[in-house]
């Protein structure tokens, strides 16, 4: 019997209010879960625009406890009543003053899984993200869901191949990768990392991107959120660069198990010669 999850990515433009882009999510969980998705994912930061363009404190208002606080409360009430797992990115408050940009992971039950904490935050015009959130803290956990391992590696992250390779040595079989970039180079590597990234470490990756130019600044968010198999195909096409969507997808794990005979990356992996990899 041929073992597939059915996966989902929700490709959202800003609404102009926070309440009603979380109805919109709500909504679009619904209807992938009514398509057979097993697990969702929602773009980076899903419930507020792309505030990065522009440093200003009033947006630390967006931020709220996890698991603890309304967005993560209401979103296991969702994954419970529709049997799916949920990745759920949002503005994460620790503490007065201490903030990440944060993805919690819930279980089809409804369960709070953990979360994963954007490790790598750039500080360049238009995402002044150093300005908003703290790095993370908690490295690169996998979470054991009813879909098998997850991983969440957070939009800037996808440039740096450690946590890729992290997430694939704690056994992640699916790593998704939700984001906020804009048009420029950006567009072409948007099309390049993910699928190598799925290569090297042989899993796959869900990668999702908002839509439409948010009030803020000039960006101009692409869309293209896709699924990429262990070999750097994609499975099925991107999505629209101008519209909002649902893409779902079935993901044969029995691939990643034929890529591994295959390719023995992870066989002929050379640790004791990475030394110099991680001195500062």
């Amino acid at each position: 019997m041929t073992d597939t999850v059915r996966a989902g990515l929700v490709q959202q433009r800003w609404t102009g209010d926070k309440d009603s882009m979380i109805d919109n999510a709500v909504a679009a969980i619904r209807d992938a879960a009514a398509r057979g998705a097993q697990v969702v994912c929602l773009q980076e930061l899903f419930y507020g625009p792309y505030f990065c363009q522009v440093q200003d404190a009033d947006y630390y208002s967006y931020t709220e406890r996890v698991p603890d606080g309304p967005t993560t409360e209401l979103m296991r009430q969702v994954a419970e009543r529709h049997g799916v797992v949920l990745v759920v990115p949002v503005y994460e408050q620790e503490q007065p003053g201490v903030y990440f940009n944060t993805a919690a992971v819930i279980d089809a039950d409804g369960t709070y899984l953990g979360k994963h904490r954007k490790n790598h935050i750039p500080q360049v015009k238009g995402f002044w993200e150093k300005f908003y959130f703290r790095p993370g803290n908690l490295g690169y956990p996998v979470f054991d869901t009813a879909v098998g391992r997850i991983g969440v590696y957070i939009c800037y992250e996808r440039h740096f191949p450690e946590g890729w390779r992290a997430l694939g040595l704690g056994g992640a079989r699916i790593v998704f990768n939700p984001s906020a970039t804009s048009r420029g180079l950006s567009e072409y590597l948007w099309r390049l990392e993910q699928p190598a990234a799925a290569v090297a470490n042989e899993y796959y990756v869900g990668t999702i991107n908002r839509v439409g130019v948010e009030p803020l600044g000039d960006n101009e968010f692409y869309g293209q959120s896709y699924f990429v198999d262990p070999r750097g195909q994609l499975v099925g096409e991107a999505a629209s660069d101008t519209e909002e969507e649902v893409v779902v997808r079935d993901l044969d794990m029995d691939r990643l198990a034929e890529v591994r005979d295959l390719w023995a990356f992870y066989r002929d992996r050379r640790p004791d010669s990475y030394d110099s990899l991680v001195t500062p």
